[in-house]
């Protein structure tokens, strides 16, 4: 179970890589929709880091911070900081010691203690809605998959 979870975050983070990668640089961060394509990416990669880095560190802070446009305004600098993303969830699953770790409860800044499968799940889901809202907004701005009504 360990490592189907691990996949499956390691398939959301190369799926957002290949995404900015398949962006053209000026839709990245291009505005409206009211959220962008790039901001929409790096949400999804800041819910991970922001888990991972609770896990790790006990640091549960939002990466609103470095995840700024400002500071990763390139799809290099995306790429990047997507890799340092992977290297945390790497040090996370390494550090898991076989199925039955996932039903050990860890503390989480609400203050309710939850098991790790339930958070990894709840983040799991998070990132991949915020991913989902990046393939969308990107088909509306390129234009592919707009919907055509006939009158």
């Amino acid at each position: 179970m360990v490592s189907a979870v691990d996949g499956a975050f390691a398939a959301v983070i190369d799926s957002l890589k290949e995404l900015v990668r398949s962006v053209d640089a000026e839709l990245l961060y291009r505005h409206p929709p009211a959220v962008s394509v790039g901001e929409q990416i790096l949400r999804s990669a800041a819910a991970i880091e922001q888990t991972f880095g609770g896990l790790t560190a006990n640091l549960w802070d939002d990466p609103f911070e470095w995840t700024l446009p400002e500071t990763l305004s390139t799809s290099g600098s995306i790429i990047d900081y997507l890799s340092e993303v992977d290297l945390t969830r790497e040090r996370v699953f390494t550090s898991i010691d076989g199925d039955g770790a996932l039903t050990k409860y860890v503390a989480v800044p609400s203050g309710e203690p939850k098991t790790l499968i339930e958070l990894l799940l709840e983040t799991l889901v998070r990132a991949s809605q915020y991913r989902g809202r990046a393939v969308a907004t990107l088909k509306m701005l390129s234009g592919e998959g707009s919907p055509r009504f006939i009158i």
